[in-house]
């Protein structure tokens, strides 16, 4: 993702719904079988977890600025 500058509504709108492809990632990794399956679906987990950490790091920052 880039480094554009997002007001904390637009990063709240996007932790949002980088929680709901989390929720349904894990209901996905519980129905899948196979090695193949469960990599992919372990790699997008982490991939959403990571960016799920940099908006909040980002909404953080923001927020503190704004105190």
């Amino acid at each position: 993702m880039s480094d554009v500058l997002l007001t904390i509504p637009e990063i709240d709108r996007r932790i949002a719904a980088i929680r709901e492809n989390l929720r349904e990632l894990i209901e996905q990794a519980a129905a899948f079988s196979g090695a193949a399956d469960e990599e992919r679906t372990s790699e997008r987990i982490a991939e959403q977890e990571e960016e799920l950490e940099r908006l909040t790091k980002q909404r953080d920052e923001l927020a503190k600025d704004k105190a």
